[in-house]
């Protein structure tokens, strides 16, 4: 492929779009497709990590972010930044992944300027707008934007086609279970402070950090699982906060003088991965983790009512349980307490997100059809 074509551009902000798109760019390297590779700046220190771990460098950062900023002041500089890069530097076409609002910015900026745009992890449907906000509208956008629409799972393209999407559709795995094997977290110890902590006890591994649970909703999980500790003293829990001090405030509040809690930073992502590897199970409200639990074989609950990921549920892999605390606790207590249940969910979604080949399918299609007139 003649490196003298305008590069393949894919713009991402937040850690997650980071993880699952570092094998996107190097695939497109494997190729012959050397990308141009531009941060929005949304998790600058946690995505430099990311990038670091898979050798990647960015060739722009566009550094959206500013104190106390709104949804709507976050997508006014992703459109004009985006737009202006792409002005400055022609791309063939433009990979965004998932549902962030700078991804919509960049997707809507794409379409300005005339380029095609391929939206990875396309087809996530809550069916919900207000859950998650905003990115159940946000993904529901790009897939109007979007020519290339790359599924994780049929019952996403499905969900494309019910929306009158009929062109375009390619299912692909999801790109997570490519990062998570060149990670291969269950090779590696838990590094200290965990390994002290933790020691041989069982633990659960938490997060929670989504928009719609800011008021009440955290605080609720971070007292529902103190009460597991309480009930269970054999547990240990590894809390696993967001940046945004809105979200990690409650947990801090709550769990903070809890001696067999140990609430830390978001962390770095091979050490994420081996805590969630060996975790008795997971209680959550990412996205991520519902995907990265069932592959590595660890029960997760989800603290939403809906998920844009039923196959994990349908599966039996994960379970939904709200963010009322007497539900949090109970079903968590009952499931540590059950075994055979917790061997089941286990199995239930190993192959669940593909074979880790989904950066090589999406490469393939663009290389076939990027470049055409």
């Amino acid at each position: 492929m003649p490196t003298s074509r305008a590069p393949i551009a894919v713009f991402f902000g937040t850690r997650p779009e980071a993880i699952k798109l570092a094998p996107v760019v190097l695939a497109l390297r494997d190729a012959g497709l050397p990308p141009l590779v531009v941060t929005t700046g949304q998790h600058a220190t946690l995505v430099t990590e990311v990038l670091d771990l898979f050798g990647i460098r960015p060739d722009a950062d566009l550094e959206l972010m500013r104190p106390g900023q709104s949804l709507d002041q976050l997508l006014a500089r992703a459109l004009e930044r985006v737009g202006a890069m792409l002005a400055e530097r022609p791309a063939a076409a433009v990979i965004v992944q998932g549902d962030t609002t700078s991804m919509l910015g960049s997707a809507l900026a794409a379409f300005h300027h005339g380029i095609s745009v391929g939206h990875v992890e396309a087809g996530l449907r809550s069916n919900d707008v207000r859950q998650p906000f905003p990115e159940e509208m946000n993904r529901r956008v790009a897939s109007t934007i979007a020519r290339w629409h790359f599924a994780p799972t049929e019952s996403a393209a499905a969900n494309l086609r019910r929306e009158g999407i009929t062109t375009g559709i390619h299912v692909v795995g999801n790109t997570v279970v490519d990062a998570l094997r060149a990670v291969d977290p269950c090779s590696e110890a838990l590094p200290e402070p965990f390994m002290s902590f933790i020691g041989d006890a069982p633990y659960l591994l938490a997060t929670a950090h989504r928009r719609e649970s800011w008021d009440g909703g955290i605080a609720a999980i971070a007292t529902a699982l103190r009460d597991v500790l309480t009930a269970r003293p054999e547990l240990r829990l590894v809390f696993a906060t967001h940046p945004n001090p809105i979200a990690r405030g409650p947990v801090d509040a709550i769990l903070g003088g809890e001696p067999r809690a140990m609430v830390v930073d978001a962390l770095p992502y091979p050490t994420f991965l081996a805590l969630l590897a060996r975790a008795r199970l997971a209680v959550s409200d990412s996205g991520g983790v519902q995907e990265e639990g069932p592959t590595l074989g660890v029960p997760v609950l989800v603290t939403r009512t809906t998920t844009e990921r039923p196959e994990g549920v349908e599966a039996g892999a994960v379970q939904l349980v709200g963010t009322d605390a007497d539900r949090v606790r109970s079903t968590t207590l009952a499931l540590l307490e059950d075994a055979a249940r917790l061997a089941a969910m286990s199995r239930a979604g190993g192959a669940m997100y593909g074979d880790g080949t989904a950066a090589r399918r999406i490469v393939s299609v663009l290389a076939g059809e990027a470049f055409d007139a």
